[in-house]
């Protein structure tokens, strides 16, 4: 049990979770240890040979349907995976993006034809997948991309770029947020699917430099009149594009919210450990009652996010999440999860400040968890239009 003393929800209670969380564990302590993961910052990204062993070791796609290759789980399994990759603090490897944002779009909203020819080797780690909504001039609008997919003969020619692409570098598979008919707005945005090996037309940009997630390889892509084959239109209807991504986005918003909660009771074990141990003005900084305080209110903070996602993960079982619940989920937990790291920080002086120290990792890592998968800001305005 962690720290916050609750105990894991009945529907995590099965003892074939709890099999598949030790195997998933044991895997990552065999296949990423510490030396390994800090190479993998030092290059920006993951090599594709551990997406392959996580593939082989069933990480990926593990709630495809069985007759598409995958493990015939659901969205504990995915959790699971989420879970033991985040309390290793193995950032560079996006497990959550892979099975729980971009793989549900092929298994969704996919044609019979899409799913055979993508998802068994989405399972396999044959193909990393990425998908690329953010453009330079439009981030959350996603009714402002300018990325254009116009109709030529049996297929579309894609032209535009995009930003802030995780698994940018790497990934070979990528749906792509473009207007198959521009004078429609949001009616008129599709999602294309490319596979980028040999594709002519495609490039990746630099891999961007940021705060955090050393690891995460993070890029620009750019598209000068890539053809595009009519089969890879997902789901083979346009402008379905904008209607795919509002059906997908409250489970995005909703791992990441988990992430966050998993980082808070890092937070405060790492800290809980360091405060007990580090001695000042004759005693340990946990003496302190201002230290003691500071992680109640940590404690407090951490729980109330942990029993409010698990009742989410309840709803997406019961597939009962709603738009706003996620987002409020989304909102509450990233913002909850920066007070307490910052805190966390705080309470370690300046070691808090070296980077050798977890907490200073899970401080440059947590900024951005207000910004990707939906900004702060634009959580408030879905949860505002509930009123």
């Amino acid at each position: 049990m962690s720290v916050l003393g609750i105990p894991d929800p009945e529907f995590m209670q099965d003892e074939e979770i709890s099999m598949y969380r030790d195997a998933v564990g044991k895997f990552l302590d065999r296949h990423a240890p510490e030396k390994r993961i800090e190479k993998w910052r030092e290059d920006g990204q993951v090599e594709r040979e551990f997406w392959r062993e996580a593939g082989e070791a069933g990480l990926l796609g593990v709630s495809v349907p069985t007759e598409y290759g995958g493990h015939g789980g659901d969205f504990r399994h995915d959790i699971v995976v989420v879970d033991q990759v985040a309390r290793r603090g193995i950032e560079g490897f996006a497990a959550s993006l892979h099975n729980v944002i971009i793989t549900p779009y092929i298994q969704t909203h996919g044609t019979e034809e899409q799913k055979k020819r993508w998802l068994p080797r989405l399972v396999s780690g044959e193909l990393v997948s990425a998908i690329a909504m953010s453009e330079p001039g439009a981030g959350s609008d996603l009714q402002s991309i300018r990325t254009t997919a116009i109709k030529e003969g049996n297929g579309y020619r894609l032209n535009g770029s995009k930003t802030f692409i995780s698994n940018g570098q790497i990934a070979d598979l990528i749906v792509v947020v473009a207007k198959t008919d521009p004078s429609q707005g949001a009616k008129g945005t599709s999602l294309l699917v490319i596979e980028t090996d040999g594709l002519e037309g495609f490039s990746r940009g630099k891999k961007l430099d940021k705060i955090g997630l050393d690891a995460q390889d993070t890029s620009e892509l750019f598209f000068n009149n890539v053809f595009v084959p009519a089969d890879n239109l997902l789901g083979g209807v346009e402008g379905r594009g904008f209607y795919q991504l509002m059906a997908e986005l409250p489970r995005e918003r909703l791992i990441i919210a988990i992430g966050s909660v998993i980082v808070m009771e890092k937070a405060i074990e790492t800290t809980l450990d360091y405060v007990k141990n580090r001695k000042a003005f004759g005693q340990t900084v946990f003496d302190f009652q201002n230290t003691q305080f500071k992680l109640a209110e940590c404690k407090a903070k951490a729980t109330v996010a942990k029993v409010f996602i698990n009742d989410c993960v309840n709803k997406v079982l019961k597939r009962e999440l709603d738009v706003t619940t996620a987002s409020i989920a989304k909102m509450w937990s990233t913002e909850t999860e920066w007070e307490i790291v910052d805190t966390c920080l705080q309470l370690h002086g300046g070691y808090g400040y070296i980077n050798e120290y977890p907490i200073a990792k899970m401080f440059r890592n947590s900024r951005v968890q207000r910004i990707y998968g939906g900004s702060t800001e634009i959580m408030k305005l879905l949860i505002a239009r509930s009123l």
